[in-house]
């Protein structure tokens, strides 16, 4: 019988050759789980991957459909295109974006982001219309080629309509394949790789097997392990991801590959956030921004049992400029408000933050030390700032503007009562004469209902003889003798007791009540001048104010006409006052009605001029008897040689053009003789007469002269 070795070589070879066969099961076994393992990892990747990009592509539609019915509010509610179709082309232009559109509540098309708007009016009649039309909050549709996210737009309990943006599924999936394609061709290379290493270690010794496994785990499993936990952590919003990709391979390649696509959707979601926190205009936070920094300081000052201010700013007279030179002007000058007030903020009040709310309306948000002399002189500041003329076009712009503060935790304890006291504050402000600073307090609560009363109690009042007028006398200046007069209402009311003039105008205009009131002014107004005797050989005139309201009436030429008639008051001694953001509102058509009203004989006066922004050209396009130079120019005529200078030009210019010019507010002596040595040919204001009643004004000034 044969033996069979048993040396200790043949033992290590037979060790070696049963090590060598159960290396190669092992290998073979390796090989199958190794596959296996791959397929299942491609597979969960691709997974991850797709859902990532799908969630990211809902994301980013929630994000443009959110923002835009937000920033859509005010512009849609004013039926403000040029606004709606700038920020609907923003979001438009951003890669991916199919369409955006914005429809009223009809569901008639507002905006496609267009220049011509070409859609405009036309009802939505594509598949995914009327959910969108009926949605009552966000609302997500997708067909094969794109991604709609629709959001309603809201003001309050109102529907103003709703937005809808699309999104291509191209480019998602585009990414997709090219991701799949990638990750299973390198998915296969990297098989043959280890199939031939673990081949090799196999064909050197056992223990190679040990360390294959080891370096399959450390160099392939756990990358693409980590890869997957990185793509969890960005499709849940963290985006700061950072994979080694040191590496000089295909996993090399691929992790740098996801970080450059995890860096490239935190820059998308970095510019849909400025988008949605920024104002566009001005670059400042805008009120969606605001609002949340407001809510996150106020808890940390709770937290802290400290105190803020919130100062809400309403620039005055705003509404003139986009009226007489155009939206354009007026972003302008928004521009640079923003400017002053954030050098302003910064130069004195240390981490205040500033934020424009929307139109007009900005707002600072000051923590420490806010105690009321403070906060006061702070505000205080901000309106000089605001006090030097701004530049349009060339022109000086003058602005002023209304502050309203509040403090946390005094006067309210969540960020929208606090707001509204801010609002209440700044009203406020508006009420008492514009251009100053008003605190919070719980009354102002009450000035909101009372307003509403205000209207209610104004319907009806002249026929009830609370509305009046009283008659200020306007001198010549040259032989210093009573040339005419202004007549100016006045309501006393038995509660409200005096309401002043720019607070229940204000409220006629806004209501309409004008219309009916001004007739009452103008024939009041007429029969009293008809009655005034004639101081030697000269009857004085009479002066009405026409509110912007009256300008826009059908029939004015008729109505005056018909007055003069019934009260026989010659057309000369009727002088009707306009104001320049009553002409420069539109000039075509005022053009042809002050042409018809000076061919009857009436006289036409410029009222409060200089302070708006159409210079004397405008007067050969609106022909006018006279200007009226501003009370703010002749206030300061004997300290600012700047006003001096004005005014001097004003009265040569307007004489070169063969127009009568009044100086309103003089108070002094001074004042009426230095305009007089200017040559400025009538002049009103306090120093020659206060407003009196028809009766009294008879017995003071005629009987005098």
């Amino acid at each position: 019988m044969m033996r069979l070795p048993t040396g200790l070589r043949w033992q290590v070879l037979g060790l070696l050759a049963v090590s060598g066969l159960l290396l190669l099961l092992l290998l073979w076994m390796l090989a199958v789980r190794h596959r296996s393992s791959h397929d299942a990892l491609v597979e969960e990747t691709a997974q991850i991957a797709r859902a990532q990009l799908d969630e990211g592509l809902r994301q980013r539609a929630e994000s443009m459909a959110r923002m835009l019915a937000r920033a859509l509010v005010n512009p849609v509610y004013y039926f403000d295109l040029a606004q709606v179709g700038e920020v609907v082309r923003s979001v438009r232009s951003l890669p991916g974006v199919d369409y955006v559109l914005v429809f009223d509540a009809r569901g008639r098309i507002l905006h496609d982001g267009s220049r011509a708007i070409e859609g405009f009016g036309a009802d939505m009649d594509d598949p995914l219309a009327p959910a969108a039309l009926h949605a009552r909050g966000l609302l997500f549709q997708q067909d094969r080629r794109r991604l709609e996210a629709a959001m309603p737009i809201r003001i309050g309990d109102e529907r103003l309509g709703g937005v809808r943006v699309g999104l291509s599924r191209q480019d998602v999936e585009q990414v997709e394949r090219a991701m799949l394609a990638d990750l299973s061709a390198r998915a296969e290379a990297d098989r043959g790789a280890v199939v031939q290493l673990l081949a090799a270690v196999a064909a050197l010794l056992v223990a190679g097997g040990g360390v294959l496994l080891f370096q399959l785990e450390r160099r392939v499993l756990g990358p693409i392990r980590a890869l997957a936990v990185a793509a969890r952590e960005v499709g849940q919003g963290n985006h700061d991801v950072r994979l080694p990709g040191r590496r000089g391979d295909e996993i090399g390649d691929l992790e740098r590959a996801f970080t450059r696509m995890a860096q490239a959707l935190a820059r998308h979601d970095r510019e849909v956030l400025r988008l949605a926190y920024t104002d566009p205009l001005t670059g400042l936070a805008n009120r969606l921004a605001f609002r949340e920094r407001l809510e996150q300081r106020m808890a940390a000052a709770r937290a802290a049992g400290e105190s803020l201010a919130l100062l809400f700013i309403d620039l005055d007279g705003f509404k003139r400029i986009n009226d007489a030179m155009g939206h354009d002007a007026g972003d302008q000058v928004l521009e640079q408000v923003a400017a002053r007030l954030t050098a302003g903020v910064e130069s004195a009040w240390e981490g205040a933050q500033l934020a424009r709310l929307g139109g007009d309306e900005f707002v600072v948000l000051a923590g420490g030390g806010v105690e009321h002399d403070r906060v006061r002189s702070f505000a205080e500041g901000l309106l000089q700032a605001l006090k030097d003329p701004f530049h349009v076009h060339g022109q000086p712009v003058f602005l002023g503007a209304s502050i309203g503060i509040t403090r946390f935790p005094q006067d309210a304890a969540e960020a929208r009562s606090l707001l509204k006291a801010g609002d209440l504050a700044m009203y406020q402000a508006k009420l008492a004469g514009r251009g100053c600073v008003r605190f919070f307090h719980a009354a102002m609560d009450r000035a909101v209902a009372e307003s509403a009363q205000m209207e209610q109690a104004l319907r009806g009042a002249w026929s009830r003889g609370e509305l009046s007028l009283s008659f200020q006398p306007i001198y010549d200046l040259a032989d210093r003798r009573l040339a005419g007069a202004e007549s100016l209402l006045r309501w006393h009311h038995p509660v409200l007791g005096k309401v002043p003039p720019s607070v229940f105008v204000a409220v006629a205009e806004r209501t309409g009540l004008i219309a009916s009131i001004g007739r009452e002014v103008l024939h009041a107004a007429c029969r009293a001048a008809a009655g005034w005797r004639d101081v030697e050989g000269r009857a004085p005139f009479v002066s009405v104010n026409l509110s912007a309201v009256q300008l826009r009436q059908s029939g004015l030429v008729e109505e005056v006409a018909a007055v003069l008639e019934a009260t026989g008051l010659p057309a000369q001694r009727l002088h009707l006052e306009l104001t320049e953001t009553a002409v420069m509102s539109d000039e075509e058509q005022v053009a042809e009605l002050v042409e018809r009203l000076r061919a009857m004989g009436v006289r036409i006066w410029l009222d409060d001029f200089g302070t708006g922004f159409s210079g004397l050209s405008h007067l050969r396009r609106v022909p006018v008897d006279g200007v009226k130079i501003d009370k703010s120019f002749v206030f300061d005529l004997l300290r600012d040689p700047g006003d001096l200078a004005l005014t001097s030009a004003i009265i040569a210019m307007a004489h070169s053009l063969g127009v009568t010019v009044v100086a309103e507010g003089v108070e002094s002596e001074a004042q009426f003789e230095l305009l007089r040595e200017r040559g400025c040919d009538y002049a009103q204001g306090f120093w020659l007469g206060r407003p009196l009643p028809g009766g009294e004004f008879d017995a003071r000034h005629l009987a005098a002269e």
